[in-house]
């Protein structure tokens, strides 16, 4: 696996198994880490458009969300929704779940 994103924990793969490219995002989710977050699945994005699959977010490790953070996964989910692709919520936080249904923005992405 390769770290993107100057040490904020991103992490990019492919799994073999599955042709869905996965990245891990940091504990924070925030104006601080959207430029990187949002250049790790934009990077994977670009992956899949050569491979196929659909793009996994692996939230475990996020503590903290704000609107910048929302903001780069809409994004994505956009960029994704362009291409054909799904974007999937993995092993989504409690509070993060919460914070998706409020902002009726579950509704948009896939939560596994």
């Amino acid at each position: 696996m390769d770290e993107d994103g100057a040490g904020t924990g991103v992490v990019s793969r492919t799994d073999g198994a599955d042709p869905a490219c996965v990245v891990a995002l940091p504990a924070r989710l925030d104006v601080a880490t959207s430029a990187s977050v949002r250049a790790a699945l934009h990077g994977a994005l670009d992956v899949l458009d050569a491979s196929g699959g659909d793009l996994v977010v692996d939230l475990a490790a996020v503590e903290v969300v704000d609107a910048a953070g929302l903001g780069v996964l809409v994004g994505a989910r956009r960029r994704a929704d362009g291409d054909g692709r799904v974007v999937v919520l993995r092993d989504t936080p409690v509070r993060v779940q919460r914070l998706l249904n409020a902002t009726h923005l579950s509704r948009l992405f896939v939560l596994d």
